[in-house]
């Protein structure tokens, strides 16, 4: 499997830099991860209320919320999303909140 090394850190990832071990994550996780997912500088409150609402949902429900449903709940525009997270809500904003890989994420 292979490793990612974020801040001195080493991490189990899938082919595709999606967490293996959840329980790994933490905020400075996320951080440290963000300019691999594009993002320059620090994470901001509306980052930090996406990634908190992905881990949230997935806590309660087991899987990523689908994105009408984190668009709606997040009062987002799919644009402004896109724009904080360049790769994406299901990719880098569930890496970022180190979930596993979403299903139908490619």
């Amino acid at each position: 499997m292979p490793e990612l090394e974020l801040g001195g850190n080493t991490y189990e990832v899938d082919e595709d830099g999606f967490l293996q071990q959840l329980d790994k994550w933490s905020p400075q996780f996320a951080q440290d991860y963000a300019s691999l997912e594009g993002i320059a500088g620090e994470l901001t409150e509306d980052h930090w209320k996406l990634i908190n609402y992905i881990r949230e949902y997935y806590e309660e429900y087991g899987i990523a919320p689908m994105i009408r449903k984190l668009c709606k709940d997040c009062s987002f525009k799919l644009k402004y999303i896109y724009e904080m997270f360049p790769s994406g809500p299901a990719k880098g904003a569930c890496k970022l909140a180190g979930l596993s890989k979403p299903t139908g994420c490619v």
